[in-house]
């Protein structure tokens, strides 16, 4: 009998708070993380915003010696980790055989910032002075592996690498790890720390970010008829996964229950979605039905929602083509437009914001929501933040590629 599983624990860090009390509070007030980019100088570039983490510094959740060995984003995944690790409980009595606590941390694009810094030293001063750290600072598992050595935990460790829905298939994987019994709880979700010049560059070449660099607090406008592309943003997102029957033994707190994960790919496109959006739909509708959800019993969708042309529109009409009638019944919002997208690590944040609407019964909402698109014609819950009662959401994300990755949740009543 496959067993039931919820989420007992949330850590964040992301460009409008570093830890989920801030970031949730930022979100209800319609807070934007998005400004001129300050990493690098990006004068020479299309595109000039970004949402940076602000006010990080690593030494609080790791010693300064070994942060020295990591790159950035694995320093935001120890941070969510540990974070979530703590609000679940299990930092205080573990409560669980560490043989059987797993972690599942993905990357979309791992530790880029490292690999540029060491092609400059190569350059520069010849290949004695490459970082014997380089390889296990850029690789993108590196992260999943040092919570589990911070942890002590000897279960599962994986990394799923799926471009924007990282996270998403590193939670939904860890549901059927834990729904299987190949563990009894798993940390999961992404990280990604992915502004610097070489991949900024890259995305500002592929024309898929906002050139609004007179107005960053409006550059992020996700299903605005003005929208004209995403913001790169950073950050990590983690959630603790366990058995409903072992939470309960323990007393743990949960947030919600994980009922379905679908995915998808699109077979259309190396980046542009399918037009028909074919794939977003099977995502969702594979969800639905591992989960044994009618569409009808859909309160609220966390969108992908990314504020490109094309991604907004296609997810709306697979949205329609799901829920058909009772898609204009729903509210959809999208995070992305106060913390940017945060690629691998996005549908990590965003489950932690789905979880918390749960829980609080409040839907954050989606900013600069100004001028409708008559393609995208369902409630976006704009600009302010609502009550709702929101008992059944799912959560999207959409990659590169065309893999796509849909958790549905619902809320726990005891």
């Amino acid at each position: 009998m496959e067993r039931r599983v919820v989420i007992t624990g949330l850590g964040v860090i992301s460009p409008i708070g570093n830890d989920v009390k801030t970031f949730w509070e930022s979100l209800l007030e319609g807070q934007s993380g998005i400004s001129t980019l300050t990493r690098f100088d990006a004068s020479a570039f299309s595109s000039q915003l970004a949402a940076e983490v602000k006010d990080f510094d690593p030494s609080h959740h790791m010693e300064k010696k070994e942060a020295k060995k990591l790159d950035r984003y694995s320093w935001y995944a120890i941070a969510a980790a540990m974070e979530a690790w703590r609000d679940s409980g299990l930092s205080d009595n573990c409560y669980y055989d560490r043989d059987n606590i797993g972690v599942s941390v993905g990357s979309g694009i791992g530790g880029i910032e490292t690999l540029e810094d060491q092609i400059r030293v190569l350059m520069e001063k010849g290949p004695r002075r490459i970082s014997p750290f380089m390889v296990p600072m850029l690789i993108a598992n590196m992260a999943a592996g040092y919570i589990s050595i911070m942890l002590d935990v000897k279960g599962p460790n994986t990394t799923p690498v799926t471009a924007c829905a990282t996270s998403t298939h590193s939670i939904g994987d860890s549901y059927r790890i834990v729904q299987r019994g190949d563990a009894d709880c798993m940390l999961a979700g992404g990280a990604e720390a992915a502004i610097s010049p070489v991949a900024y560059g890259g995305f500002c070449s592929a024309r898929a970010m906002s050139t609004r660099n007179d107005e960053p607090l409006k550059a992020s406008r996700p299903f605005d008829a003005q929208r004209d592309g995403f913001i790169i943003g950073e950050g990590a997102g983690i959630v603790v996964l366990e058995t409903l029957e072992s939470a309960l033994e323990r007393g743990a707190k949960i947030y919600g229950e994980v009922m379905g994960y679908g995915m998808s790919g699109d077979a259309y496109h190396i980046t542009a979605p399918d037009p028909n959006g074919r794939g977003a739909y099977l995502c969702m509708s594979r969800a639905l039905n591992d989960g044994g959800i009618n569409p009808t019993e859909i309160d609220y969708i966390n969108a992908h929602g990314t504020s490109t042309p094309h991604n907004d529109k296609i997810e709306t009409m697979a949205i329609k083509e799901l829920l058909g009638e009772h898609a204009y019944k729903i509210a959809v919002s999208s995070n992305k437009s106060m913390i940017g997208h945060l690629l691998g690590a996005a549908g990590g944040v965003e489950l932690v914001s789905t979880m918390l609407t749960l829980k609080n019964q409040v839907i954050p909402p989606t900013v600069n929501y100004e001028e409708e698109d008559p393609e995208c014609d369902l409630d976006y819950v704009g600009n302010e933040a609502r009550s709702a009662k929101v008992d059944v959401a799912i959560s999207n994300s959409f990659g590169f590629g065309g893999t796509n990755s849909c958790l549905a949740v619902k809320r726990w009543e005891e």
